[in-house]
């Protein structure tokens, strides 16, 4: 169900502009600042709630940008977007409808590390996402740029030093009250652009800087610690300008899987999809960035780089000699600018063109768009609490680059689970989190507000303790009821999808475990299917479907009476069968921790000699902190989850009293060793 609703955008333009001038007599639910992707998803998801909420952005046609690359996905991040998709989001449908290439990363592994991923088309994603929410009921869009927060006297009932009341915009006199406001501020707090030894105040190119009054009152009037980061952009180069034949195509998936639950196709057609290629960087490459070294003062400061996006100037420094990938990616069907990702640099423009031409395809490329950096102030986000308040201020969330993130799809998920909390505080509802055992949207933000960051925090799966049931394929069956039911964030609609797609996935399952047949009698049906001859027992459809070479469409071609009707999940119910055995292990696993977490660690340990399977990092990290308990040791950075399975194995209830058990009769032994010596040294 792909959504058209984009002609109605222009005639939207024009009414929310008109009714810019009446904000002052509105009183809100929800205050949103900013029109990036934590901001558009944070203010849809207030209003799905059911919030009266209005979204203050600098430019209402830059609302839906892709500021930096045009994609959506990938590993860790595609999780990320289905998530945001199960709990009725924005950006996995907008994907969809702007796609231009689909692929799924990570299809040598398993599928719990599939990523989705699109490369998408910048015209259309924004105009998506503009139509969206221009038509959203209970949400109101218009431009102004924010000076500051309206700070008042706290509630004595509940916690918090603050409470903010509303927002005041910058060049008008009046303000505009609210019960919640959600600070999206991305790149643009605070900002400042550099391209070589330039540097101007903004947080985006062509963009206006952020007022300075806003960073200032979060910093001196609410005490929040702030800390600055930086990122950086790669320039646009002119596609005609590009040698393609010189690089390495890399074509789509021939057939686009779509980011939404409740989407059977994309917009683009098979057929339609474009090309990406690869390319590699050359001993010229370094070398200009050597000789352009004094000429760039944004890789010469301090500030925090991003480790896992870095500048190309920061990788030749960092690996001397090496070639690094240049992906080649279109901006869009139509237009004329290529994306040329692995390329960000701040040096000066001309140094720039003679960087870029030391790549065989693009030696006679033009740029278009020199790349910039950017620095900007980040809320250190272990001052928030998991519903994404401000824990010492009443009504304040924050969501995205604000709190030391990087990425479009960490942006979305913090963004709408922002807006959720946001707008159930101001119906007087109680605030929510997500456990990092049910979504990668828990993991996010469990890692922000309790180990906060030292640089730009990105999404992996390998953050996911249980990532094996935290799989893109089910994340509609762990959030969408969960959503409807208890957030209040979900349609009806989807809703009713998702109740449809669990009970068929359940009778699916159900008549897979009633085909019940000998080892013998399933390998005279599929003789080329590798069965041992020592299996002697009973074997189910399900435990069949769990061999690599059977698909549940030649199980189906068997037993076409009972399987046929649940042809359209074929590929859910491969995956579900095979990690069924894991998902059941892990589960057990995480009701075990659940139990254990507040289990004390002696603070005697030796991690260094335990006698289990622990790294020396993760010994040296738990010799150096000495966490108290198992649930704060979980929390540790470099901390994995094999290491607190094995913690808990060692010095869990059961193990010590066997470790009591055994101290008491090395004790008694050694008594008795002692007795035998005196006994020994007496005169005979």
């Amino acid at each position: 169900m792909l959504t058209k609703k984009l002609p109605l955008l222009q005639s939207s333009l024009v009414r929310v502009s008109r009714c810019a001038s009446h904000l002052a007599q509105q009183q809100y639910d929800v205050i949103v600042v900013g029109g990036g992707h934590a901001g558009t998803e944070a203010a849809a998801a207030a209003a799905r709630v059911g919030a009266k909420t209005l979204l203050v952005t600098q430019k209402i046609h830059t609302i839906g940008a892709l500021s930096c690359n045009p994609s959506l996905g990938g590993v860790g991040k595609g999780q990320l977007v289905k998530e945001v998709d199960a709990l009725d989001g924005l950006c996995g449908r907008a994907g969809d409808w702007a796609g231009i290439h689909f692929s799924i990363l990570n299809r040598r592994k398993g599928p719990a590390v599939w990523g989705p991923r699109a490369q998408l088309d910048r015209q259309r994603y924004r105009e998506f996402i503009q139509a969206e929410l221009l038509s959203t009921p209970r949400l109101t869009v218009v431009e102004g740029s924010v000076e500051d927060l309206l700070v008042s006297e706290p509630n004595p009932e509940e916690p918090g030093q603050h409470k903010i009341t509303g927002i005041r915009l910058a060049n008008r006199s009046h303000q505009i009250p609210a019960h919640s406001v959600v600070l999206t501020t991305g790149t643009f707090l605070s900002g400042a652009l550099f391209v070589g030894q330039t540097t101007s105040p903004g947080g985006r190119i062509g963009d206006a800087p952020s007022c300075s009054g806003l960073s200032d009152t979060l910093r001196r009037r609410l005490g929040l610690r702030i800390g600055r980061l930086r990122t950086g952009t790669p320039p646009r180069i002119v596609k005609d300008s590009v040698d393609f034949n010189l690089a390495t195509s890399h074509p789509p998936d021939p057939q686009p899987t779509p980011f939404s639950f409740l989407n059977t196709h994309t917009h683009c057609k098979p057929e339609e999809q474009l090309l990406c290629y690869l390319t590699l960087t050359t001993p010229g490459v370094e070398r200009v960035v050597q000789e352009s070294l004094h000429l760039n003062c944004h890789i010469q400061q301090d500030t925090k780089g991003p480790r896992y996006c870095p500048s190309i100037e920061s990788r030749v420094l960092r690996f001397p000699g090496r070639q690094h990938q240049v992906w080649l990616e279109p901006e869009g069907l139509t237009s004329d600018l290529v994306y040329p990702q692995g390329l960000s640099m701040t040096m000066p423009p001309d140094m720039q063109l003679q960087l870029i031409r030391e790549i065989p395809p693009l030696h006679r490329a033009e740029i278009h768009t020199p790349g910039y950096g950017v620095q900007y102030d980040f809320v250190c986000p272990t001052q928030l609490s998991p519903a994404l308040q401000v824990k010492s201020t009443q009504g304040l969330f924050l969501a995205g680059q604000i709190n030391g993130t990087t990425g479009y799809e960490e942006a979305a998920a913090q963004g709408l689970w922002a807006g959720v909390n946001a707008a159930r505080q101001a119906l007087s509802m109680p605030t929510l989190s997500l456990s990092r055992t049910e979504s990668y949207i828990g993991v996010l933000i469990d890692d922000l507000v309790t180990r906060g960051v030292t640089e730009p925090y990105r999404m992996f799966t390998s953050r996911a303790e249980f990532r094996a049931s935290l799989r893109p394929d089910n994340a509609d069956l762990r959030l969408t009821l969960k959503g409807f039911e208890e957030v209040g964030c979900v349609s009806p609609f989807r809703y009713q999808e998702a109740v449809r797609v669990r009970d068929a996935l359940h009778d699916a399952l159900a008549a897979l475990q009633a085909l019940e047949l000998s080892a013998s009698n399933w390998r005279k049906k599929f003789p080329d299917i590798r069965i041992s001859e020592a299996k002697r027992n009973m074997l189910t459809g399900g435990d069949l479907l769990q061999y690599k070479d059977i698909t549940f469409e030649m199980l189906a071609s068997v037993f076409p009476e009972c399987l046929s009707p649940y042809m359209e999940f074929a590929q859910r119910l491969k995956i579900e069968a095979v990690y069924r055995p894991h998902c059941d292990l892990q589960k057990t696993e995480i009701e075990r921790i659940q139990r254990e977490e507040n289990m004390a660690l002696p603070q005697d340990l030796d991690y260094f000699s335990l006698p289990v399977s622990l790294s020396k990092e993760v010994r040296e990290i738990l010799d150096r902190v000495r966490p108290s308990t198992l649930g704060a040791a979980t929390r540790l950075q470099g901390i994995t989850p094999a290491a607190i399975v094995h913690l808990l194995n060692y010095v869990g209830p059961g193990k010590r009293k066997e470790r009591l058990r055994r101290n008491k009769k090395d004790q008694k032994e050694e008594t008795d060793e002692e007795l035998c010596a005196r006994n020994a040294s007496l005169p005979q």
